[in-house]
């Protein structure tokens, strides 16, 4: 029974180390990629789908936002007129008015994608300058975390190693689970910036309408929402390297595990939360 137990525990000491050793390798990859990721413009990220999509707007798009500027400017006309008691108490002035007011919303059209990646080129300045401020690795190293693993190991009784070995195991399939989730919320973001700048002419032909001005605008919020979600995206993974630097002293195994776990997890339910917060704080719909 002793020569049975030893070779289970060898067996399971074998399996735990071997579960722990590329447990976070896949997550430090993916939470690696994140800074790169998001500091990335639209154009830098892709070029092939960034001139696809500028091709599909330039060829499809731009000539519905034509029509779309023509209606509401000749709207904006009739409304002009009819509000000065029907046309009785008309001024020249309002015609200049409308004349200029014209000339900017096709200098608007006209300048789209010139606007919408001014917008982003805003933000990947910002967020370049998080990551000069921003210091610590995010990568986890259960070595590290727990230099002397074989020798606690050995002390261990067969009961407990064959529930840290189901822990690991089940930790493991966990992290394949949350590097997807990853994975998922940058290409995701990047992906959501595209489609909204593939329609960009449309909400900025009704910029300058009074009544339809409130499109335009919501759209500018949202693109500013988009590109300020990456600098909240920085400081999340900024936080997750402070709270992973804790887990370093450390002397129970299990408690490492779930504790790293768990801090991936909340990492990934942050980066989840990014895209709603940014466009609550831009009031973007």
């Amino acid at each position: 029974m002793d020569a049975i137990t030893d070779w289970l525990k060898e067996l399971l000491i074998s399996g735990i180390i071997s579960n722990l050793s590329g447990l976070f390798d896949s997550v430090n990859e993916k939470v690696g990629e994140i800074s790169t990721q998001v500091g990335l413009t639209p154009q830098a990220w892709n070029g092939g789908i960034f001139n696809m999509v500028r091709n599909l707007s330039t060829t499809v798009i731009l000539p519905i936002a034509g029509i779309i500027l023509t209606l509401v400017m000749t709207l904006e006309l009739i409304q002009m007129l009819t509000e000065r008691n029907n046309l009785n108490d008309v001024d020249t002035w309002m015609f200049f008015k409308w004349i200029f007011k014209s000339a900017c919303a096709v200098l608007i059209v006209s300048n789209t994608w010139n606007i919408v990646m001014a917008v982003f080129d805003v933000s990947q300045s910002v967020v370049h300058s998080a990551s000069g401020v921003i210091s610590g690795t995010t990568s986890i190293d259960m070595t590290t975390i727990l230099p002397d693993l074989q020798t606690t190991l050995e002390a261990m009784d067969l009961g407990p190693l064959l529930g840290l070995w189901v822990q690991s195991f089940f930790v493991g399939i966990t992290m394949w689970a949350l590097t997807i989730c990853i994975f998922v919320i940058t290409f995701g973001r990047m992906i959501e910036i595209y489609l909204v700048t593939s329609v960009a002419p449309i909400p900025m032909a009704a910029m300058m309408g009074k009544e339809w001005g409130g499109m335009g605008q919501s759209y500018l919020r949202s693109l500013f929402a988009l590109g300020f979600q990456g600098f909240m995206i920085m400081v999340c993974v900024a936080i997750y390297a402070v709270l992973i630097r804790s887990i370093a002293t450390s002397t129970d195994i299990s408690k490492a595990i779930w504790t790293c776990m768990g801090y991936t997890v909340l990492l990934c339910f942050t980066l989840f939360k990014t895209g709603s917060l940014a466009k609550s704080v831009f009031a973007a719909h």
